[in-house]
């Protein structure tokens, strides 16, 4: 998280507004809703994640074990059922 001094970004006005209910104390000041994004949006590491678990739901589907899933994956067998038994899987059963 980075810091900006107040009196450098805001009217004096307005700083004396806010000096009426908060001095000299951090201040958190969080974006608008429409300004953040999802977990790994821009990074990609989600779009990989959806496509690792479609494979294992497919692998499931065609009578792969969740123990096998789990070895060949490295994932804990309760972390397959999550995925396996998941509301996404739900129309291809």
């Amino acid at each position: 998280m980075k810091y900006t001094n107040a009196a450098k970004v805001l009217p004096e006005k307005l700083i004396m507004e806010i000096q009426k209910y908060i001095q000299g104390e951090t201040l958190y000041i969080p974006k608008q809703e429409t300004d953040y994004k999802n977990w790994g949006s821009l990074s990609g590491g989600r779009r990989l994640l959806d496509q690792r678990n479609e494979a294992i739901r497919d692998a499931f589907n065609s009578n792969s074990s969740i123990e096998q899933l789990a070895k060949k994956h490295f994932l804990s067998i309760d972390t397959i059922k999550r995925i396996v038994y998941s509301k996404k899987n739900k129309f291809k059963i």
